[in-house]
């Protein structure tokens, strides 16, 4: 009896030091940058009820907080001027020091993919100058937290993460656009520069939103009743999805080794390949499907090994020769990865051999979908030009339909993201915000012009901080093809929001988009504009000037217009080229091409299609060149003067 009561007193005293000890959400953590002179909120859970002491090495003096019911309990500690590294103890039962922290400026940079894109860039897509901008980075007082990518139907509270300085080593994964914005920022102000990376390629703004702020606007209220539901009945999808996903292993894990015999019956299909399957009989259908056809191997080839060769497959496969494995591609991302496999030499005999391909489609388009030439097999020791060509018929099977999700992983709905990526993060102390996004809501501009502005103010109602600086990336000129204005007709909306929001400040890309690339390489000059904002109105630095030309207002005068613009510094320039894609619009709506004649700080633009012009509009296509900046080289935005529809 006395060894049973030790053990539960034991147990006891443990489970009561495990309770006691502190959690931390990941951002509150080693080597964060605090914003300086300001009281930063740090937060964290404990035993309901423990008295939390907090103290800063930069000060004897701390402040307390209680745990509440639920744990949580929250300071605010006051912070010096900019420096470091400092130490911060946090005591609740047991004590956590937290090691190298810096004060300083802290910014959130987030959007989509122009935003996510790293200093090392992407394989298809490069930044300038990444390999020589890796080396030089040595700015161990630029420090970034990247919050990992998540959904959630209600808001969290931790999104993980790290606190990662800069290096060499480490700067490759930082954000560009952040880093080459805090790059300009500490080398003019000085100090310690945080940045709290949250971002998701190809997402939509109001998926950055909050539900309770999207439903003052209406437009997404459907979005939002499927966003509750998945939050109200999530125990049971989840259960479903749990079910599903061991129904999908168990089948990922069969061999189903006599799909690839020779042996074909009623069951299997042709289909001619190569080609995406959703092209050829299999529409809208994400799972595992068996490839299977004869090849007459000539005898000089017997007993040789050979290259086979199956060119790009989407997503993974398994490959069998004769009935034997002979190799695999299962790695993440490889759909677009080219197959090139050996036959060994002893599965190799004259006349009739067999060849079958498991391909496993986990969702958008799938099958072996090359082009004809990459289908083909031929001798190892000898180049391809006798190969024998494997396009053309083959047979198909389908052993497995990957289930649905019944809780939806899009990041494409209603305030996820908001829940998932910012809401963890509130009210960690920011001095302001950048964002670059705006591609995944083309087509719905008149939208954007009020649905951007709810997003700013409702981040800023969820800080409590004002209206603190929210400086974007206007989307860059990219040839989206299909309606050829949509894209400028966002810009424009972009545009406007400089006089919906207060605050505010907008980082013009004309001259450094890319026809065929939505993620154009030049990051170096989206961080530096939108640090011009940063540094003239946030920091009181104003010699800087923030922006290029921006559209102000036209008067009409005979058969022309005149253009007036803000940010006019040094004048009007073309650069000693002739301005290109102004237009003019009569009475009848229709848009023609017209000549634009720099006249001081205004743009005289004429048209001999338009003798009573009542609207203009520049660059005001998907893709366009700028070709009106400032005398101090930043270019003009693209704009019309008509409302946007």
């Amino acid at each position: 009896m006395k060894k049973l009561f030790l053990l539960c007193l034991i147990t006891s005293i443990l489970a009561k030091v495990s309770s006691a000890q502190i959690k931390l959400p990941d951002i509150i953590s080693d080597s964060m940058v605090l914003q300086q002179n300001t009281n930063a909120p740090l937060w964290g859970w404990a035993t309901a009820g423990t008295k939390v002491e907090v103290k800063g090495s930069w000060s004897s003096k701390s402040v307390q907080a209680i745990a509440g019911n639920d744990g949580k309990w929250m300071v605010k500690i006051p912070t010096p001027k900019a420096g470091g590294p400092y130490d911060i103890t946090i005591k609740a039962g047991d004590a956590k020091t937290l090691h190298g922290v810096l004060i300083g400026e802290v910014w959130v940079c987030s959007g989509q993919s122009n935003m996510e894109m790293p200093v090392a860039g992407w394989p298809s897509a490069p930044v300038n100058n990444s390999a020589q901008e890796t080396v030089n980075a040595n700015y161990p007082g630029i420090r970034a937290f990247t919050g990992q990518k998540q959904i959630a139907f209600s808001p969290q509270q931790n999104v993980k993460g790290s606190w990662s300085s800069c290096s060499p080593s480490s700067v490759g994964a930082f954000s560009a656009t952040a880093y080459f914005f805090a790059r300009e920022l500490y080398n003019h102000l000085h100090v310690p520069i945080g940045l709290i990376h949250v971002s998701w390629g190809g997402t939509i703004a109001e998926a950055w939103t909050s539900e309770a702020s999207l439903l003052t606007m209406g437009d997404f209220n459907k979005e939002l009743n499927i966003v509750d539901s998945m939050r109200t009945d999530s125990a049971q999808m989840r259960l479903r999805d749990q079910q599903n996903e061991a129904l999908w292993n168990k089948a990922l894990a069969e061999s189903n080794s006599n799909y690839a015999s020779e042996n074909t019956d009623t069951s299997w299909h042709n289909m001619q390949l190569p080609t995406l399957w959703e092209s050829a009989g299999l529409p809208d259908f994400d799972g595992i499907v068996w490839f299977k056809r004869t090849i007459d191997i000539p005898a000089a080839w017997a007993g040789k090994e050979l290259n086979l060769d199956l060119g790009p497959i989407d997503d993974n496969d398994v490959t069998w020769f004769n009935g034997r494995v002979i190799d695999s591609t299962m790695k993440d991302g490889s759909w677009q990865t080219e197959r090139h496999y050996t036959i060994p030499a002893g599965l190799v005999k004259a006349g009739t051999n067999f060849i079958a391909v498991k391909v496993i489609d986990n969702g958008g388009g799938g099958g072996i979908y090359g082009k004809p030439d990459q289908l083909r097999v031929y001798p190892a020791d000898s180049n391809s030009s006798g190969a024998v060509s494997l396009s053309g018929n083959w047979n198909y099977k389908v052993a497995a339909v990957k289930p649905q999700p019944a809780m939806s992983t899009s990041p494409n709905q209603p305030a996820v993201l908001f829940n998932g990526m910012i809401a963890p993060v509130v009210p960690f102390a920011i001095k302001g915000a950048i964002w670059y996004q705006g591609e995944a809501n083309v087509g719905r501009a008149k939208q954007y012009t009020t649905l951007f502005p709810l997003l700013m103010s409702d981040w800023r109602k969820q800080w409590n901080e004002g209206d603190f600086p929210f400086y974007f990336v206007q989307i860059a000129p990219f040839n989206y093809g299909g309606d050829s204005t949509q894209a400028a007709a966002l810009r424009d909306a972009q545009r406007r929001t400089l006089n919906a929001s207060s605050n505010t400040g907008m980082a013009v890309t004309m001259d450094i988009g890319e026809k065929n690339n939505i993620h154009p390489a030049d990051k170096q000059d989206v961080g530096k504009r939108l640090s011009y904002w940063a540094l003239n109105k946030t920091y009181g630095e104003k010699n800087v000037v923030i922006s290029g030309p921006l559209y102000k207002s036209f008067e009409i005068k005979d058969n022309k217009i005149i253009v007036s613009f803000t940010n006019t510094e040094g004048g009007l320039t073309s650069n000693n080229k002739p301005l290109q894609d102004f237009e003019l619009a009569g009475p009848n709506g229709a848009w023609k091409p017209a000549t634009g004649v720099i006249d001081g700080n205004k743009v005289v633009v004429t048209s001999n299609d338009v003798t009573k012009p009542v609207a203009v509009r520049y660059a005001f296509y998907s893709y366009a060149t700028g070709t009106l900046f400032n005398g101090t080289g930043l270019p003009a935005s693209s704009f019309t003067s008509e409302d946007l529809k």
